[in-house]
């Protein structure tokens, strides 16, 4: 299944993507995609219904953030070699864990807006997992059935914030807006082999980005049992995967940063295309 949340910020209504490509309303079925939703029994439910059935959405409406209620929303830093060596840092040898504050959390083509002193917004294109049940001390072979599915994320970053002063990553990726998720919640049955997907990301039609999970240094199971070692997961946790080679901070000869008025646009197999415009904070009070 495809599941989403419709509707205006902060008031997003379950839906699901049915299979001739019409939106429709999960609402009667279901509160949200969210907490209890995810466990594989209520998603079989869901299954189970006949999107006919369902009144149709309009296809004019906003898409939010495909996943609510997020606990947490973890980071996973230089989880392919390409892209560490690219920024000058060795391949980790255990997984690099950070936070991006869930007020990050926007829908897949919402804008991405640059903050007030922001001059170094970055990309990057990223396989995020949804937890689906309470994970703790889990071991890798058994980790995939605690997901409850997939989704395309792009982890912007402010590399000034991020890598400059005292060098704090959870403060240069969480600024509002730095956190698309979607457009979908692709559940975990319709993936077979979340090391097997393509993913990459393009500004104003530039592809810059361009490979493969196949290239993480830690897989899926492995970045769950790590994890789940030194926190709870919780239904609706998201982790944000790591990102391949080609952000800007490591163009050459100069890198090249995120500007008002471009679009990014991105995606992973099978998981769905992202687009945003970028604006400023300007733009956003003037406006309303």
């Amino acid at each position: 299944m495809k599941l989403l949340r419709c509707g205006l910020a902060g008031q997003e209504r379950p839906a699901l993507l049915a299979a001739d490509g019409t939106l429709r309303d999960l609402s009667p079925l279901v509160d949200d995609i969210a907490g209890r939703a995810l466990d594989d029994r209520e998603l079989a439910r869901l299954r189970d219904a006949d999107p006919m059935q369902l009144a149709e959405v309009p296809s004019s409406v906003r898409i939010g953030p495909c996943v609510g209620g997020v606990g947490k929303f973890i980071g996973i830093g230089l989880n392919y070699a390409d892209h560490a060596r690219e920024t000058g840092a060795e391949p980790p040898t255990e997984p690099v864990v950070f936070m991006k504050a869930t007020s990050a959390i926007s829908g897949a083509f919402d804008p991405i807006v640059l903050p007030r002193g922001a001059v170094k917004t970055d990309w990057e294109v990223e396989l995020g997992v949804i937890i689906g049940r309470v994970a703790r001390y889990v071991e890798p072979d058994q980790a995939l059935s605690f997901v409850a599915g997939y989704c395309v994320v792009n982890d912007v970053s402010e590399r000034g914030w991020q890598l400059g002063g005292t060098g704090q990553w959870t403060k240069g990726k969480s600024a509002d807006s730095f956190g698309p998720l979607g457009p979908w919640l692709v559940t975990r049955d319709e993936i077979a082999d979340p090391q097997d997907l393509s993913l990459w990301l393009a500004v104003d039609g530039h592809r810059y980005q361009d490979g493969s999970t196949r290239s993480m240094i830690f897989d899926v199971p492995f970045l769950l049992s790590y994890l789940s070692r030194h926190m709870t997961l919780h239904p609706g946790d998201v982790i944000c995967t790591g990102t391949p080679a080609g952000v800007g901070l490591a163009q050459r000869p100069n890198p090249v940063y995120l500007l008002p008025g471009q679009t990014v646009r991105l995606g992973v197999e099978g998981l769905g295309v992202q687009e945003q415009r970028v604006i400023t904070w300007d733009e956003v009070m003037r406006d309303g």
